[in-house]
Parts: C-alpha cells; sequence; structure tokens
C-alpha cells in the first residue's frame, strides 16, 4: 500500500476506534456483506467475460488433467507467455 493510503486507512481506523463496541460490531457486519457483495459481483463479472471468451472461441475446451498440467507448468514457469 502506498504511504496516502496507509494514512487514510489510519484516519477511518482511528474515527472507527471512536464508536461505541456496538457501533463497531455493526461496521464489521456491514463491511464484511460489502466486501461479500463486491465479491459476487467480480464473480459474476468473471464468469460472464468466460463465457464470452469461450463462446468466442477464446477459451480452448480442456479436461481435467490437461488443466492441472498445465498450471503445473505455469508454477514451474511462471513467465510463460503462451499460457
Amino acid at each position: 500500500m502506498r504511504i496516502k493510503q496507509l494514512n487514510k486507512l489510519d484516519k477511518v481506523l482511528d474515527e472507527a476506534m471512536k464508536l461505541s463496541l456496538e457501533q463497531q460490531e455493526v461496521l464489521v457486519q456491514i463491511l464484511k456483506n460489502r466486501i461479500n457483495e463486491n465479491r459476487r459481483e467480480q464473480i459474476a463479472l468473471d464468469a460472464l467475460t468466460s463465457l464470452e471468451e469461450f463462446q468466442t472461441g477464446k477459451l480452448k475446451i480442456q479436461t481435467a488433467s490437461e488443466a492441472v498440467q498445465e498450471l503445473r507448468e505455469y508454477m514451474d514457469n511462471p513467465n510463460l507467455d503462451d499460457l
């Protein structure tokens, strides 16, 4: 994180600590809910992108074994451009 972002986070945390314990718990729950919603939205967007890429032929069909082998090759050499 950049220093400016850390300073902003510190300010937010300082303000959160001024809340009552009950308000802090509510804040934590709200943050968790929003994070989960953002994750769901990102997963949905990724799924739509993948589906579009599959329908346009940009993704190749693989067996699970092929996918695992490709992943292993990538893990052994993450700089491969053709994966």
